[in-house]
């Protein structure tokens, strides 16, 4: 690896950091920048979920202040996610890479389509279910296991969960996402290191551009209309999977 590629991954990262940050949709920057570099689908997905991390640490950073109180639902929403990690990273490893590489399209397809739904998942409300019901942590669990699998819009699924159930606002319910998300990527992670090689290399590089990117996006992100960088995305994400489905 060279520094033009560390370079690039480095600058991935930063984008990566903020659209995550902003958009809910990191995936969709480091997923293809890792493809575009060469990797192997599973390979990429495998490095892109380690170097999440760095998202939800630089996240993190910004959103302390939103996490007061919150004791209770991070514990017990983030042991959900943290085993749903776990099994979604089983789940991955235990099928041969060309499966993966069959699903990825539909994956990257759900992903942008997620997104660009955004606003109407958020405007969604469960009356009969609160937060405290047993049904949100088994469904957050469920949602973690997709994003032990793969990840892109596990975080728009969430915020849309939360924020259905939560009567909260908003910059606490994504403080809350972030530490799911978190948990959800260590937990795969741990069982990534345990069973499969890491490209370490690729890894840092990503990781520290993402926490970059994470803990200065607060001020970028307020800047920029939502509905253009939400559509732009989730339109390139959808041109991604189509040229991923034609080289299937």
């Amino acid at each position: 690896m060279d520094w033009a590629e560390i370079a690039i991954l480095l600058v991935a990262g930063i984008g990566t950091g903020m659209i995550g940050y902003g958009a809910g949709l990191a995936s969709l920057v480091s997923f293809p920048t890792l493809l575009a570099l060469g990797l192997p689908p599973l390979t990429a997905n495998i490095t892109n979920t380690v170097a999440l991390l760095g998202t939800t640490a630089g996240g993190l950073i910004s959103a302390q202040p939103d996490l007061v109180g919150q004791r209770g639902r991070v514990v017990k929403f983030g042991i959900a996610g943290a085993i749903g990690g776990v099994v979604g990273a089983a789940l991955l490893l235990s099928q041969p890479a060309e499966t993966f590489e069959q699903i990825v399209p539909w994956l990257v397809a759900f992903a942008s389509v997620v997104l660009m739904l955004r606003p109407w998942l958020r405007s969604l409300h469960a009356d009969r279910i609160r937060e405290h019901h047993v049904a949100v942590p088994v469904l957050i669990g469920l949602i973690a296991v997709y994003g032990g699998y793969f990840g892109a819009a596990a975080g728009v699924l969430i915020v849309a969960t939360l924020g259905a159930v939560m009567h909260d606002v908003y910059a606490r319910v994504n403080a809350l996402r972030s530490v799911i998300l978190g948990t959800a990527n260590l937990g795969a992670t741990v069982v990534f290191v345990i069973v499969t090689p890491i490209e370490w290399l690729r890894v840092a590089p990503l990781a520290v551009g993402c926490v970059l990117g994470a803990s200065v996006a607060p001020p970028v992100i307020r800047r920029i209309p939502e509905t253009p960088l939400r559509m732009t995305i989730g339109i390139a994400g959808l041109g991604l999977a189509t040229v991923l489905f034609l080289d299937r």
